[in-house]
């Protein structure tokens, strides 16, 4: 009886023993199956557009070198539009090589566009903002309205240029903190790189070439692109700009050098055909060496536009603005995005109220209206052009990048009198096609298979 008990006992511990050993197994093979996410978000963070190199199976090491386990990643590259990538990765020690875990997990990397707005320069927001979006400067930001979402600086303080005074990287003249960052602040944070746009633009236009749509010099004041529903664009060359003079005494003056109005357009050929009717390429490409007007409405269509010219690091092409640009459907299936080597303008000549839906970069310059200022003349050519100095609202739903501080109104009530800034959040993984990203892949969600 004593010898059956004894056997029993060390049946019993024997038993135990195995499976601890085991379950310390399970858990291990969990920790291998995770380091092989953690492994393939290494990868994307070094060359973040391959999606095959080193799948597959690959030894796992413990702290002495040895081999003490397997596991193997598999990949779903983003889909058009998106920069999440699926990564499964399935995990197993040389102990117990059938029993397996799987871990699948959702990695994204924002782009410019995660941002309702982000800036290179100090950003100021009056009292009567309301943003919904994130936002960002690599310099400071006073904030006097109400920020739905977190409002973030690259500066631990600075000199407030409006003031002269030295502030905290974010900070508000309201009393009550609570009511104008309802996501809170954070300061200081890393900085996003607009300097490194310069080598998307470049990638922009290998892109435009290979299978795009790309717009040498027109050899005239720039291109103006008509997006529509049908998905296909009107080109035409901008071969004169609408001017506003006033007259004092006999001598008669331009309002402004910087219109930014068309007067006259035509079309042209363009690869041995008409300029007009131009289908919207699969990459969703299109590329300017020169000025570039935009407007019109697409349906279930996804595109960058971008007005850049040679040398890429010195040159000053823009994008301006002055009617509705529009979306047909707002659940991400329609993305625009508009990026200026230099300025986005609304120019002179622009609608008194209209939209425009789009992510928005201004790399080196500002996005605005200029300023037209007032002037007491009784005489105009063409007569009432004066009107436009005074503009009603401007809609932005998107986001907006800018390298110099923004603005679409000035203190004498010039410009917009109403902006209504709008953050697309169908943005954040979904950006235009090949839009600039500002961050690393971050994991969005993991599940156990």
């Amino acid at each position: 009886m004593l010898v059956m008990i004894a056997l029993g006992a060390f049946a019993l511990v024997s038993s135990q023993s195995r499976l601890a050993a085991q379950q310390a197994d399970k858990q291990i093979t969990f920790e291998i199956a995770e380091a092989g996410v953690e492994y393939y978000r290494w990868h994307l963070a070094h060359v973040p557009d391959d999606f095959i190199s080193d799948i597959g199976e690959h030894e796992y090491k413990n702290a002495l070198g040895e081999v003490i386990g397997s596991y193997t990643i598999d990949v779903v590259p983003p889909a058009p539009g998106s920069t999440i990538v699926i990564i499964q990765s399935t995990g197993w020690t040389t102990n117990h090589p059938l029993l397996k875990r799987t871990i699948s997990a959702q990695l994204g990397i924002p782009s410019f566009a995660t941002y309702a707005v982000i800036a290179n320069d100090f950003m100021r927001f009056g009292a009567g903002t309301e943003i919904f979006g994130p936002i960002h400067s690599n310099d400071g930001i006073r904030f006097d309205g109400v920020a739905h979402n977190v409002v973030s600086s690259a500066k631990e303080t600075f000199t407030d240029p409006d003031t002269h005074h030295v502030e905290d990287g974010v900070y508000t003249t309201e009393s009550n903190e609570s009511t104008v960052f309802l996501a809170g602040k954070e300061f200081p944070v890393p900085a996003a790189d607009f300097n490194g746009i310069t080598v998307d633009l470049a990638s922009f236009k290998t892109k435009a070439n290979t299978g795009g749509i790309y717009l040498p010099s027109s050899g005239a004041d720039g291109y103006h692109i008509v997006l529509k529903t049908d998905n296909t664009v009107d080109i035409t060359k901008v071969t004169s700009q609408a001017t506003c003079r006033y007259r004092i005494w006999f001598r008669w003056h331009a309002l402004s050098d910087e219109m930014w109005s068309i007067q006259n357009e035509s079309a042209f050929t363009y690869q041995s055909g008409s300029s007009l009717h131009v289908t919207i390429p699969e990459n969703g490409i299109i590329f300017a060496e020169d000025d570039v007007w935009v407007d019109g409405q697409i349906n279930g269509s996804k595109i960058t536009i971008v007005a850049a010219e040679e040398p890429l690091v010195s040159g000053s092409a823009n994008i301006i603005v002055n009617k509705d640009l529009l979306y047909t459907s707002y659940d991400g299936s329609d993305v625009i995005g508009l990026i200026a080597q230099n300025d986005f303008h609304i120019g002179f000549y622009s609608a008194d109220t209209f939209r425009i839906d789009a992510a928005i970069i201004a790399q080196k310059g500002r996005v605005g209206r200029p300023y037209y200022g007032v002037v007491n003349s009784s005489t105009w050519s063409p007569a009432g052009c004066n009107a436009y100095v005074h503009r009603d609202t401007v809609t932005i739903w998107g986001s907006l990048a800018t390298n110099h501080r923004y603005g679409f109104a000035y203190t004498d009530g010039t410009g917009y009198q109403t902006r209504n800034l709008n953050f697309d959040s169908e943005l954040t993984f979904g950006p235009p096609p090949s839009f600039p990203t500002t961050d690393q892949y971050s994991i969005l969600s993991w599940e156990e298979l």
